[in-house]
């Protein structure tokens, strides 16, 4: 796999379109990548993310290398471009980690007009959002030490998909995990954590304790 750190320019118009619509930032981490044509793209997960600087980045995982000068959509919006790096992680059972984790919790419910049908709805309250990671937790091989939720809002997406706009909820999960199934983290890890991983979803960053 690979990593790659964007640093973006927070103060221009065109950044903060990217930030507003999630299908325009998709088509232009996308263009990096190889088209169907060509192979595709593999696995991407990505996400933004304000660091302590106040800085604006782009954070994006992926199966396949980066061409990043084929990205003209994030044009003028760049600051600074990280050369992507190889990421190939090795993991323990029992090992303590740092995590970040911007995803949309969602349960599948019935429609009270249609019982019959189910639809995917928002997870809301931070209770329902925390039971919803635990479980993703339990099948994705750890478990969580400690975790604080931060609700980052709607985020809307004006593309049309089947006649209807999305509207994802956007939750930031940080905090500390301990691998149970190193196997099954490490696919964890590639994989992401539930839906709308191609809207910035998804990716569960961690990070060795300091000390």
């Amino acid at each position: 796999m690979y990593l790659t750190c964007l640093k973006l320019k927070s103060s221009l118009r065109a950044t903060r379109e990217l930030r507003l619509n999630p299908y325009r930032l998709h088509q232009a981490v996308f263009r990096a990548f190889p088209d169907v044509e060509e192979g595709g793209a593999g696995r991407v997960l990505y996400r933004l993310d304000t660091d302590r600087q106040g800085s604006l980045n782009l954070l994006v995982q992926s199966e396949k290398k980066p061409d990043w000068s084929k990205a003209e959509l994030l044009g003028n919006c760049l600051e600074e471009l990280l050369p992507p790096k190889q990421f190939a992680p090795v993991f323990r059972p029992r090992q303590i980690l740092y995590f970040r984790l911007r995803a949309n919790p969602t349960a599948k419910r019935a429609t009270p007009d249609e019982p019959e049908v189910t639809k995917r709805f928002g997870l809301i309250r931070e209770e329902e959002q925390l039971r919803w990671l635990e479980r993703k937790a339990a099948s994705g091989g750890f478990r969580l030490l400690n975790c604080t939720v931060t609700d980052e809002g709607k985020i809307k997406d004006t593309q049309k998909h089947n006649g209807h706009g999305l509207t994802h909820f956007a939750v930031r999960f940080e905090g500390m995990l301990k691998v149970v199934n190193a196997e099954l983290f490490a696919e964890t890890i590639k994989s992401g954590i539930g839906p709308a991983k191609g809207f910035g979803f998804g990716l569960l960053s961690v990070a060795l304790l300091k000390g």
